[in-house]
């Protein structure tokens, strides 16, 4: 922003001095052309009598010292003639005396006393002020005077001007510059650390706080607004995570003491009761698993880990040989494939959950004699596919939402498992979707950003390790 403001600055500065250097310019031009117009008319008048009253007296000889002396010292050319046209005098060394000038408008014009002041161009190609002058007394022609100025002096004279008034455009505009980046980074400045911190803000803590003491009064009133919402904001969300934290910490030991109370009315039921107190139980066990599930929804919500590179077909390795025997007393296999995936970014240790959030939602809903797809793709690409009865479309757009269950489960799921899963991905800046897989079923869909590969590291060719084909057992983790 600093740079934008100095280059607008800049800009309305080269603006101003454009509209008043410009015209001044071409006035002082026209103004020094009209004056050289003016001297050379005058000079010629001048000289014109000065040559008529030698020539009245025959003072002929005393020609060539007049225009001599007359164009030594002011650089023109002078030429004398009669009233016949012929020339007497000539300020040119190579000048010719003798010659005939009476066809030559301006001549011709002098001798019936006319004077002609005009621009012109000489036999050098050059351009010239022009005053030609009758010799008279009165009304009697005696001859006439040429005398002639060249422009490139007036040129010389206007193109210093014009370069003057350049440096000291210059000169304003090295000021302003000066003072216009001093004022952009006064103003910005609150800006400056404004962003700074909103950065801090973003990633979970304000350390310093902008600068409310410098700059213009709305901004500082700005970065004295923002802090005040910072504080309050850090406030609240530190209350709420304290709340969710200390709730399901205080929740966890009575639910664990009511557990055993349920427990140990068993042997003095009825047994007409039991299947009411399994579903009881059976309940709490769900509402304690529902609170460690907050509870690690609020730890991660507390947490700001970057990602990092992580190896994702080691970690894929290593939870599918973890899975192969829990999944042995349910008959599901498990088979693995696809191209390596290679190295992505992902936050430390959340990999490992989001496959273990899956597998095991996929193992609650994946019938005996059952297969769970484990495929990878390019580009950071990993998909666990059941062969389970499926989501509808709005049972997937919903699946992501806190505490829902499908209205048709029959599990004991708690409705946290796919939160936390997208929480994980998200943070990883991964994206998980849900897609209806080939037959029936499920294919969850996960992509993160492939990580450069280590230095030196050649990238793998083919499978890592082959398909996996195991049985399992129903497992206690959290559900879909």
């Amino acid at each position: 922003m600093t740079r934008r403001l100095l280059l607008s600055y800049l800009a309305l500065a080269l603006l101003v001095l454009a509209a008043l250097e410009i015209p001044l310019g071409y006035v002082y031009a026209r103004g020094e052309t009209s004056r050289a117009s003016r001297a050379v008319e005058r000079d010629a008048a001048m000289l014109a009598e000065v040559t008529e009253e030698n020539i009245e007296k025959g003072r002929l000889d005393a020609l060539p010292d007049v225009v001599g002396d007359y164009a030594g010292r002011t650089g023109g050319h002078v030429v004398v003639t009669d009233k016949q046209g012929m020339v007497l005098a000539d300020s040119d060394s190579d000048g010719r005396t003798g010659i005939s000038l009476a066809t030559q408008p301006d001549i011709a014009r002098a001798l019936n006393n006319q004077p002609t002041v005009t621009t012109m161009t000489d036999e050098a190609g050059r351009d010239v002020l022009s005053a030609t002058m009758p010799g008279s007394s009165g009304t009697t022609i005696r001859g006439a005077l040429r005398l002639t100025y060249p422009l490139d002096q007036v040129s010389n004279r206007v193109h210093r001007i014009w370069g003057a008034l350049a440096l000291a455009g210059v000169c304003i505009l090295a000021a302003v510059a000066l003072v216009a980046f001093s004022l952009a980074r006064w103003i910005t400045r609150p800006l400056r650390t404004l962003e700074a911190a909103t950065t801090q803000l973003a990633d979970g803590h304000l350390a310093q706080p902008p600068d409310a003491t410098t700059g213009p009064p709305e901004l500082r009133r700005l970065a004295t607004s923002f802090t005040h919402t910072a504080a309050r904001l850090q406030h609240l969300l530190k209350a709420q995570q304290a709340f969710a934290s200390e709730a399901s910490h205080q929740l966890k030991t009575p639910l664990t003491a009511l557990r055993l109370r349920l427990e140990n009315f068993e042997p003095y039921l009825d047994p007409r009761a039991h299947g009411s107190l399994e579903e009881a139980v059976g309940e709490v066990e769900r509402l304690g698993r529902m609170v460690q599930g907050l509870l690690a929804l609020a730890r991660l919500e507390n947490a700001a880990t970057n990602p990092e590179p992580v190896d994702l077909d080691a970690v894929l390795a290593d939870r599918v040989a973890m899975w192969e025997p829990l999944a042995a007393e349910q008959s599901v296999a498990l088979d693995t494939g696809g191209p390596p995936g290679g190295r992505v970014w992902a936050i430390p240790g959340a990999l490992e959950q989001v496959i273990d959030n899956l597998l095991a939602n996929a193992l609650r809903v994946s019938p005996p004699g059952t297969t769970i797809a484990l495929r990878r793709a390019p580009g950071g690409e990993l998909h666990v596919i059941d062969q389970g009865p499926g989501m509808s479309d709005t049972d997937r757009e919903r699946a992501f939402d806190r505490f829902w269950r499908s209205s048709d489960s029959h599990h004991d799921g708690t409705g946290l498992g796919l939160p936390i899963v997208r929480h994980l991905v998200e943070a990883s800046g991964g994206t998980i979707t849900l897609h209806p897989a080939p037959g029936t079923g499920l294919d969850a869909r996960i992509r993160l950003r492939p990580a450069p590969a280590r230095p030196g590291e050649v990238p793998p060719r083919g499978e890592d390790f082959g398909s996996r084909r195991t049985r399992g057992r129903r497992t206690q983790a959290a559900g879909r």
